[in-house]
């Protein structure tokens, strides 16, 4: 297949075109870099509306994954850059599909599990309702960013991602220090969950979507057994033989991270990959436990 990748430099992107390079599928990199594009690069700049439409023509599939960190205080700077990389950087690569004489078959695009918000206990599946923070209304706003290509005919699935966990990178690169000095603890309660899955999957799900013509709209993508972010805590400190016994009390989240600690650290998301089930997708890493061991090399 010719691939269209954005946010190839990114954790997700960096895996997926290692894979898709292994299965020998063409892979093209969007980037925004301001240097003349290499072989197998195109430039867009989302900031400006500019993209060369002409050159997207071609493509089997596009999996768009480009976004601002999430990661760091969230000001209203920040907010504001977290959105527009998000929401107006789809629409302009989404409206650029849709006036192509033959678009692609299909558009994968990220979106994330803080599309339903605090939901405590409840079983997310992919028809559940957005809730009101404010990466909900992002997310809303991500994923509807991308109806000019679904209206031109193009395949579109939203990736809800969880939290992806790999090496050298993620979420769990930023765990990983306290809990080797024996530091780590849960956040807040403990209590809520934190939808995880493992990168390998991540990839696995993007092949499994780009192989399945049945799937379309919103995907849920993350591991089918779900933790508790205390669950989490106890697993990652038994596969790093180091105690777990220093909470992370939610007072002092807020205080140092503001509306971020709420969205992202206190939030309960307990996501069901009910899409990629129910279409024949088998996790590689079901469980947690195994996947950090593999993750971090540690042998049980």
């Amino acid at each position: 297949m010719n691939i269209l990748v954005s946010g190839s430099s990114g954790f997700i992107g960096r895996a997926l075109i290692a894979s898709l390079d292994a299965e020998e599928h063409h892979v093209v990199r969007l980037l925004r870099s301001k240097s003349p594009p290499d072989k197998d690069q195109l430039l867009w700049n989302p900031d400006t509306g500019v993209i060369d439409a002409p050159a997207l023509e071609g493509f089997d599939a596009v999996v768009h994954l480009a976004g601002e960190n999430i990661a760091g205080r969230w000001t209203a700077k920040k907010k504001a850059r977290i959105y527009d990389s998000r929401v107006k950087a789809t629409r302009l690569l989404c409206e650029a599909l849709a006036r192509l004489a033959k678009p692609p078959q299909v558009l994968i695009t990220a979106s994330a599990s803080g599309y339903y918000g605090d939901c405590g206990d409840a079983v997310l599946r992919e028809d559940h309702g957005p809730g009101s923070m404010f990466l909900s209304r992002v997310c809303q706003d991500w994923e509807a960013a991308t109806e000019p290509a679904a209206r031109r005919g193009v395949r579109v699935v939203n990736m809800r991602l969880g939290v992806v966990l790999g090496a050298g990178g993620g979420a769990l690169a930023r765990m990983l220090a306290p809990f080797r000095f024996g530091l780590g603890g849960r956040i807040g309660s403990g209590r809520q969950y934190m939808s995880w899955i493992a990168l390998d999957d991540v990839v696995g799900a993007i092949r499994h979507v780009l192989a399945n013509s049945g799937l379309r709209g919103p995907v849920n993508v993350a591991a089918p057994n779900h933790v508790t972010n205390l669950e989490f805590t106890r697993t990652l400190a038994r596969v790093l033989r180091r105690p777990a016994v220093f909470p992370l009390p939610a007072f002092v989240a807020r205080l140092a991270l503001c509306e971020m600690a709420d969205e992202l650290l206190l939030a309960s998301a307990r996501l069901e990959p009910a899409q990629l089930l129910s279409s024949g997708y088998a996790f590689r890493f079901p469980e947690l436990e195994p996947a950090l061991r593999h993750i971090l090399g540690k042998t049980a």
